[in-house]
């Protein structure tokens, strides 16, 4: 098998916090990795990619594990550019890290795996007519989630907790949340969300906790091998 899968992550590749749960489905010897923000100081990220007022905000991580905010129109534009690259380079399949949600990116001949695009039908099929609260790394991403999620049989509720920076009690609190809120299900929609954030609350809470992460890998997989 040659390398036809490349994952793409609005942060700098490789995303060795997530790598070790996407390679327990995906075949490592045949992925490549490759980040929007890879090569570049955090003095040129914020000159490309500020956010402006008004702008929606999408949150990714660099090598060092620092949580950049970056804002989603610019990010589009430097994805698109990225996906141009990417399939001129010959890759068949490109597996987006970034559960944002986008409206435009598109590629000619390769498949494109977006899952902001994936993740809320499959939700839906999963959780039927139960309440789905879901955790996002910051509260300015309430606004533009409310339309990701508007196909759901009920309106989400939400809280916040970074994967990268909130610890354990804020994690919880807002798992805690959420069930005040009349969750029945738990939607991690993060791609930073790790096994052990799903863990960790698994143990704390008597509903379900899904990674979104987790569901994209298995997809992936299920094309490619």
């Amino acid at each position: 098998m040659n390398k036809s899968l490349v994952t793409l992550t609005i942060g700098q590749s490789p995303r060795i916090d997530i790598l070790p749960l996407l390679l327990e489905h995906l075949p490592a010897d045949h992925i490549d990795h490759v980040g929007l923000l890879d090569g570049m100081s955090v003095a040129e990220i914020e000159a490309q990619f500020a956010a402006e007022p008004g702008d929606s905000i999408l949150v990714s991580r660099l090598r060092n594990g620092q949580q950049v905010r970056l804002a989603a129109p610019k990010v589009e534009q430097g994805l698109q550019q990225k996906i141009d690259a990417l399939e001129e380079a010959g890759y068949d399949t490109i597996l987006l890290l970034c559960t944002g949600e986008f409206g435009t990116l598109k590629a000619q001949r390769a498949l494109l795996l977006e899952p902001d695009r994936i993740i809320p039908p499959l939700i839906k099929s999963i959780v039927h007519q139960h309440q789905v609260g879901i955790v996002v790394p910051v509260k300015e991403q309430i606004r533009e989630q409310a339309n990701k999620w508007r196909h759901l049989n009920k309106p989400p509720c939400f809280a916040v907790a970074s994967p990268y920076l909130a610890d354990e009690s804020t994690l919880q609190a807002a798992a805690e949340a959420l069930l005040a809120q009349g969750a029945e299900v738990v939607v991690l929609d993060c791609i930073g969300y790790h096994q052990h954030h799903r863990d960790f609350l698994q143990k704390k809470l008597s509903i379900p906790v899904l990674l979104s992460n987790v569901l994209v890998a298995k997809l992936a997989a299920e094309l490619i091998v």
